[in-house]
């Protein structure tokens, strides 16, 4: 199994005809994932290399060819709009991967998406895998291999970093999920922790994390009352200098509760075998399915 999408998953694609849009569409097509639709007002009608329709609204869309999930590849200045309108057309899961999304947009358009029982994963993310079976954003398909680890980050390139030392390893993954730097996401940690501890394929989950926020400690937390399997982790930013902004707009340093350091100690508190660098998460992941 996976979390999140799987082979019923129906994908609309927001922003299709774009210069991001349509590259990562034919990106996601080529791996396996069933790209039903796209979207651009105004060129309704229209197919996207010959196979794919083309809507002006994600409710003509959803009506048309039953798309369950969305990706959003448009502006910033009309993400919130674009996931404001897939959460109306009904669909399940809204991957948001535009970054420099305004803070008071997200803020409007969580409490919309999940009145109307739907998942937003990000803005400002990669997106997810589910090796073999398909993808949803940015995430390179050539460096996944199927297999029983999943991954969850704050960190897009981090992200890749990790997954390919894993199947370089021969350590294959259940799903990678990029939550997005934003200080507001839609999907935080917990929320794919649950969603691993409930997948019986996932057997350890790799978590990686960033300075800034208090997200980590919560997952750390979530992990000790409630995980059964292993799960490692391992926290960027720990050489950043003092008093300095760092990476993405959520990792922002508020007294000592967002340091590297105050992580790694909950994270050790919590059970959580810490990494000093991402290749080590490989060994650590391995002794706890070897445990």
């Amino acid at each position: 199994m996976s979390i999140f999408i799987d082979g019923s998953t129906r994908l609309v694609v927001q922003g299709i005809t774009g210069r991001d849009g349509s590259f990562h569409a034919r990106q996601m097509i080529e791996y396996g994932t069933n790209v039903v639709a796209g979207v651009t007002p105004g060129k309704g009608g229209q197919t996207f290399d010959g196979s794919v329709p083309v809507f002006d609204t994600v409710a003509d869309a959803v009506e048309e060819t039953g798309a369950n999930a969305s990706v959003i590849y448009v502006p910033a200045a009309f993400a919130s709009s674009a996931i404001f309108e897939a959460a109306d057309a009904g669909v399940d899961l809204i991957v948001c991967i535009t970054e420099g999304v305004p803070v008071a947009d997200t803020m409007r358009a969580l409490p919309y998406v999940r009145e109307k029982g739907a998942r937003l994963i990000g803005p400002n993310c990669p997106g997810l895998i589910a090796p073999g079976i398909g993808k949803v954003g940015i995430l390179p398909g050539q460096i996944v291999a199927p297999g029983p680890v999943g991954i969850v980050s704050r960190s897009g390139t981090l992200t890749y970093e990790v997954i390919f030392q894993f199947t370089r390893q021969g350590i294959g993954q259940s799903t990678c999920v990029g939550i997005g730097g934003d200080p507001l996401i839609g999907t935080n940690f917990v929320d794919c922790l649950q969603a691993f501890e409930a997948d019986p394929e996932t057997r350890a989950v790799a978590m990686i994390g960033e300075i800034g926020g208090t997200d980590e400690q919560v997952a750390a937390e979530f992990v000790r009352d409630h995980m059964s399997k292993p799960v490692v982790g391992f926290i960027a930013g720990q050489t950043a200098p003092p008093g300095r902004r760092m990476g993405h707009a959520g990792a922002i340093i508020s007294g000592s509760e967002g340091t590297a350091a105050e992580k790694v100690k909950v994270f050790r508190e919590c059970g959580i075998a810490v990494a000093e660098r991402p290749a080590d998460l490989v060994g650590l992941v391995d002794s706890g399915l070897r445990g």
